[in-house]
């Protein structure tokens, strides 16, 4: 812990401009980020009386060794640029709001030539028009399934769309009339397009519409005594209006609005969004985030304001946005959202009416959310404490491993030999601190393997530490950011017994690395082995800290034959393709991005290779005549990577 009074800036040295600031720890990772609209008054508030601040910012300025800022023109600047670093950063002390679920979305692929609509998970893609979110992915699957007989718009996938056009047949839904088959040539591009611009219509609010043409429709074709197509037209109407039925007007005056509901305690604070649009509940998400220190209910809501529209597109901001409490910046904010937007943004709080009815509603499911979570997280917590408690008792560790990094070895045979580095923080998985490694030995000796990314990995961190620039051991000067492998493990875990450890603790040796615990996994009894011990350590089969070290060689283990299996196929289909004349890599790319595998281009025709970009008709015959006679790959057991031998 650092005296704050160690890095307390000078009262004249700190600007009265608006601005942002960084503080940082001794290993110069930002660990806050914070704005004003004058940095003197606000940096200042934070070197008082220690007994003065809130637990959490005591901690915070406790565990920092130095606090720097940027002066900015406007407030605005400084909102963006606040969030902009804690994006960056991920500062530890910053209120983070995450999503505790990864929300589906409704999806049109409009930037295609022939748009598909799916379900959509994840960070929003360029050419995509997205609806929702919602509650489950099945409830957009059957909203779908409804209007495609009204929209009939393709939602087969590209492999489909390929094959059914170069079969000259299309797919079921084609067949049934829930596809309009632009495949075959049923509609042409701008005809589909129609239909699409339909669907997306319908699904942006413009309802009345459709249903008062569709029911105009029936009447003079039942006029016309074409009862067939009066039927249709009637099952139209009705399919629509299901779909209407589920979607629930709560604003009779057709508002398009995000409304906000909020619930907090000392320690988290949950939020609840509904998206509706022409007054009707389009979509709904939440998050749920622990509070870094007594930060005013102003400053929450801005902080979730600044989380939901960081990526949002122009057309996914509405022109309202109700919420409990007027953010701590409101100008800045509805500015800022009024450029993303490029039109205005009123942010307010209802009073009365429907739309104060409909917050108390969003204010519930807050609430709601928030005992979930607590109930979740309590179990979690106690468990992964206890589990961790466990390996450090154990192990005879002096504290608890907070960070562990386990290494797998996967080979089939002696060739595309690779290793995984697998990282758990705090008892759950760190995934943007995996790193694979491709062996360089040439052979099938696991032991050799462990040997050399092990010294890979610890050579890097020994580099880290000898850089011991103005940026700080282990941090990019340029960037800010951490260099890899730039953070030291409490403990290292390998996959295997004791040839596996000996290797690890070898390489660890020869570097001169000896302030690190290690540890190998042996799968058989899930034995513990500890470097130069005879005998293993034997933790009970109902161990909280046993899970967690299955949890970290499974994840490893899963990690390496992912990246093998990679591996294989590229290499697969470079030498099987070998003779093909004319074949480069940037072809042999592309088929395997359409195709997947060797297998299952080996069951392609060569019509259906010939639709692959670059790919032409000689070439397509070619590469099946190759694949004919190359020899056929053996089978391998995905889940433990061994070779089947044949029956």
């Amino acid at each position: 812990m650092a005296d704050p009074a160690t890095y307390r800036p000078a009262p004249g040295e700190i600007p009265v401009e608006p601005g942002v600031y960084r503080f940082r720890d001794a290993e110069r990772r930002v660990i806050y980020v914070g704005k004003a609209k004058s940095l003197r008054p606000r940096l200042s508030s934070y070197f008082q009386d220690l007994s003065g601040l809130h637990q959490r910012t005591q901690q915070m300025v406790l565990t920092a060794s130095s606090v720097e800022w940027t002066v900015v023109s406007t407030e605005v600047e400084a909102l963006a640029l606040e969030y902009s670093w804690i994006k960056e950063f991920d500062p530890r002390f910053n209120v983070k709001y995450r999503d505790d679920k990864s929300y589906p979305w409704l999806a049109v692929t409009v930037g295609e030539e022939f748009p598909r609509v799916t379900v959509m998970r994840g960070a929003q893609r360029k050419g995509v028009r997205y609806f929702g979110p919602y509650g489950h992915a099945w409830a957009i699957r059957d909203t779908v399934d409804t209007l495609l007989r009204v929209f009939p718009m393709r939602s087969c996938s590209a492999g489909v769309f390929r094959r059914s056009k170069a079969i000259g047949r299309p797919c079921l839904l084609g067949d049934i009339g829930k596809c309009a088959a632009p495949c075959v040539g049923r509609v042409s591009a701008d005809e589909h397009r129609e239909i699409v611009n339909d669907f997306l219509a319908f699904m942006g609010g413009q309802t009345a519409g459709f249903t008062k043409r569709i029911e105009q429709r029936m009447r003079e074709a039942s006029d016309n005594e074409e009862y067939e197509l009066a039927a249709k037209l009637r099952d139209d109407l009705g399919a629509l209006r299901r779909v209407l039925e589920k979607q629930t007007v709560v604003l009779g005056d057709g508002t398009d609005a995000d409304v906000l509901g909020f619930v907090d305690d000392p320690l988290e604070v949950a939020v609840q969004i509904f998206s509706v649009r022409g007054g009707r509940i389009r979509g709904q998400r939440g998050w749920v985030a622990e509070k870094a220190d007594e930060a005013p209910f102003p400053e929450l809501v801005q902080a979730a304001l600044m989380r939901l529209y960081e990526d949002a597109a122009p057309s996914a901001i509405p022109r309202e946005v109700l919420v409990p409490s007027l953010p701590a910046d409101v100008d800045a904010v509805a500015e800022l959202l009024s450029e993303r937007r490029e039109g205005a943004v009123t942010i307010r709080v209802p009073k009365r009416g429907d739309k104060r009815a409909l917050m108390q509603t969003v204010e519930q499911n807050a609430k709601q959310s928030l005992m979930r979570h607590k109930m979740k997280r309590s179990s979690d917590l106690t468990a992964r404490s206890k589990a961790l408690e466990d390996i450090q008792e154990a192990l005879g560790l002096e504290t608890a491993p907070l960070r562990i990094e386990c290494y797998d070895i996967s080979n089939l045979g002696a060739t595309e030999t690779v290793a995984s580095m697998v990282v758990f923080e705090d008892g759950l998985p760190r995934k943007s601190e995996y790193r694979r490694f491709t062996i360089r030995h040439e052979g099938q000796s696991d032991v050799a393997a462990m040997h050399e990314v092990i010294t890979r990995r610890f050579t890097q961190l020994l580099r880290a530490r000898e850089d011991n620039d103005e940026a700080g051991p282990g941090i990019d000067p340029e960037t800010g950011k951490p260099r890899r492998f730039a953070y030291t493990p409490a403990l290292v875990v390998v996959d295997g017994g004791p040839p596996q450890v000996a290797a690890a603790h070898a390489a660890m040796t020869e570097l001169g690395v000896d302030d690190i615990a290690l540890v190998g996994l042996a799968k058989r009894l899930e034995e513990v082995w500890l470097p130069d011990d005879e005998d293993p350590v034997i933790l009970p089969r109902t161990s909280d800290g046993l899970y967690l070290l299955q949890q970290l060689r499974d994840e490893a283990h899963r990690f390496a034959i992912t990246h093998h299996r990679g591996r294989r196929s590229k290499s697969m289909i470079e030498s099987v393709l070998d003779p093909v004349s004319g074949l480069g890599p940037t072809r042999r790319k592309a088929l395997l991005k359409s195709f997947g595998s060797v297998k299952k281009l080996r069951a392609a025709t060569a019509e259906e290779i010939a639709t692959v970009p670059g790919i032409g008709a000689a070439t397509a015959q070619s590469i099946v005549e190759a694949l004919a006679t190359g020899e056929q790959a053996p089978a391998i057991n995905t889940a433990t990577g061994e070779i089947l031998e044949d029956s």
